[in-house]
């Protein structure tokens, strides 16, 4: 289950130490040890081609250039989606555009598909954006053949806005997409209304460096 949209980076400040904790789900911050797992599930087709940047096939050092670059990128979140238990499933944050809207994005390893963890992990980052940043509107996309991703951004409240065309890095072409947006007032209209679909309640937690 992925989006268009992955061009994500880490917070400037303090991103060792932050993470996000969802029902079955902590996002937390990527590191040089995520690259092996990064690389294992992001060298898949079907997550290439639904995705703008992701490059097919997908080796260790691109996953090792990826991870240095979020860790020195600033304006956004990436962070890594794990299991309670520990193993990284994929990866979910938002990257700033340059009208200064934050665009959400997201991409979930194929054997992790099926259990809901796109749409825990898009909840949990929606709560994160609205309850502890000024930003008004969330913005995101995906290919227009990608129902997966659709359904998630269509469960997380977000509204289709139009299409697009959107350039496909492992493509080399542009493919249709659809845009979606999704307003504070809207996210908290829906959460005082008590739908089922809404972020779950998440924890943001200092995690002290080893």
């Amino acid at each position: 289950m992925t989006a268009v949209q992955m061009t994500c980076a880490t917070p400037q400040t303090g991103a060792a130490a932050f993470a996000i904790e969802s029902e079955r789900l902590v996002l937390r911050a990527l590191c040089p040890a995520d690259a092996d797992k990064v690389a294992g599930l992001a060298n898949n087709r079907k997550i290439a081609e639904m995705t703008s940047t992701i490059p097919h096939p997908y080796g260790l050092q691109d996953a090792v250039e990826w991870i240095s670059i979020r860790a020195a990128a600033t304006g956004g979140l990436t962070l890594a989606v794990c299991k309670k238990a520990g193993e990284l499933v994929g990866a979910c944050g938002y990257d700033v555009t340059g009208a200064g809207t934050p665009e959400i994005g997201y991409w979930i390893g194929e054997p992790h598909w099926g259990h809901g963890f796109a749409t825990e992990a898009v909840r949990a980052m929606i709560d994160h954006v609205f309850t502890s940043t000024e930003f008004e509107t969330l913005t995101a996309g995906c290919r227009v053949t990608n129902e997966a991703s659709r359904s998630v951004l269509d469960k997380c409240g977000f509204q289709w806005t139009g299409a697009r065309l959107c350039r496909i890095h492992s493509l080399g072409a542009s493919v249709p997409a659809d845009s979606f947006r999704l307003t504070k007032s809207t996210w908290s209209a829906l959460r005082s209304w008590g739908r089922t679909n809404l972020p779950n309640r998440v924890v943001v937690m200092e995690r002290k460096a080893k």
